[in-house]
């Protein structure tokens, strides 16, 4: 029970669940789910189906549990990777169930199947949208929300997307994803962090035509209130086991490249995503961490039990990363000049975490770049003109300032 206390501890006190909203000017921000009132009328006499997990919540209380208590109709729940309540580790598949608070079927989109079935919208006129996304091309979410388009287009169906901040915004950043990289963590020609919000990208994924045959979906969308891009936004719930502080959050576009390399970046700890190392850096840096098995978060952590050194970075400063609006390429850069055996490095089979890191990065430059002692500028030089015609491109998608 004690790492269950710890982790609920470290994750009220982390994601800094104390502080003031943001706001623009004095108005508050309010997502798109707290706006009951433009949306409520809508969902009443139809049979509702939601895309949910623990961020998919009104005020303080699951929207699921808030809608069944307002009387909407909700015929059974889609759930994603971690599952509805969120009790499963990442890229563990989940089967269907029944939730035991509301005796709603479950049905797991992150198992035996990704997409909803035509006979899984049979009893379905209407299927809400609902995850907290965190802005990047490798969390599976805006994956899985261009199934479930696909789905309703198929079905002739609508989705009602209740709009949330993307606390990475600002932060549009990395090469245009090389289609012959596609894979489950990358889909879609954007760049690793995309600016958007998932609704924003669900118009992207529309009106460019991303979605299997080219079929449209019928989107209705609950905009968030007093929301700029550029506003900083501290999220009320972590939006994955692993991804438990703000700190997390806003380093993850540039230390999730790190599941495609040879080092620990804190699976297995307390504070993943915000440290960076190696037993074979023993002698390179002071700081150290022994990554442990911990359930529901990483339960055969790369090094598991071994004494890791590296790169602590809890405490650095994320503003930075908000106002310059790129991904940090010099930590990727250090340790690899620091490591002994470069040969390791970039090994997939030997780090056995999420994938090769082109299918991270996006391309099949990036490896050989970093090998080759590249500058960074070299390095971002090469993702253009891409990157420069997709934040042209988005423009058109764009619902906030």
């Amino acid at each position: 029970m004690k790492w269950i206390i710890a982790i609920a501890l470290f994750s009220f006190i982390g994601l800094g669940m104390k502080k003031p909203d943001p706001v623009l000017g004095n108005e508050k921000i309010i997502t798109g789910a707290d706006q009951t009132n433009l949306y409520i009328d809508y969902l009443k006499g139809r049979r509702v189906a939601v895309m949910a997990n623990p961020t998919t919540i009104i005020g303080k209380k699951h929207l699921v549990d808030s809608l069944q208590s307002l009387g909407i109709n909700i015929v059974k729940v889609f759930g994603p990777e971690h599952g509805f309540r969120g009790n499963a580790s990442a890229g563990i598949k989940v089967s269907d169930e029944k939730d035991p608070a509301t005796g709603i079927p479950i049905i797991s989109l992150y198992g035996a199947k990704n997409k909803p079935t035509k006979q899984d919208m049979a009893d379905v006129d209407v299927l809400i949208y609902d995850l907290q996304d965190v802005g990047v091309r490798f969390y599976t979410n805006i994956n899985a929300l261009s199934r479930l388009m696909e789905a309703c287009a198929e079905s002739d169906k609508e989705m009602l997307i209740l709009d949330r901040p993307n606390p990475n915004a600002n932060v549009i950043d990395g090469p245009i994803l090389d289609m012959k990289y596609k894979s489950g963590i990358g889909m879609f020609p954007i760049p690793m962090s995309h600016g958007l919000t998932v609704a924003e990208f669900a118009q992207m994924a529309n009106g460019e035509g991303w979605l299997t045959n080219g079929v449209k979906c019928k989107l209705k969308i609950i905009k968030v209130a007093n929301y700029s891009h550029n506003l900083p936004y501290t999220l009320p719930v972590k939006p994955s086991p692993n991804l438990n502080t703000q700190q997390a959050i806003l380093l993850y576009p540039s230390t999730c490249m790190f599941e495609g390399v040879y080092l620990n970046h804190g699976r297995g700890t307390m504070f993943p995503f915000t440290v960076l190392g190696s037993p074979d850096l023993k002698g390179k840096y002071a700081f150290s961490f022994t990554p442990k098995p911990i359930k529901g978060m990483a339960e055969t952590p790369l090094f598991m039990n071994q004494v890791c050194y590296g790169l602590d970075l809890r405490q650095y400063d994320v503003e930075k990363l908000r106002k310059s609006g790129k991904i940090n390429l010099q930590w990727v850069m250090q340790l690899y000049k620091a490591h002994p055996h470069k040969e390791k490095f970039f090994d997939s089979k030997l780090s056995n975490q999420m994938g090769k890191i082109e299918n991270l990065i996006g391309n099949g430059l990036f490896r050989q770049q970093i090998i080759d002692g590249k500058s960074e500028a070299e390095i971002r030089a090469s993702w253009e003109p891409g990157l420069s015609q997709y934040k042209e491109m988005r423009k058109k998608y764009l619902l906030y300032p």
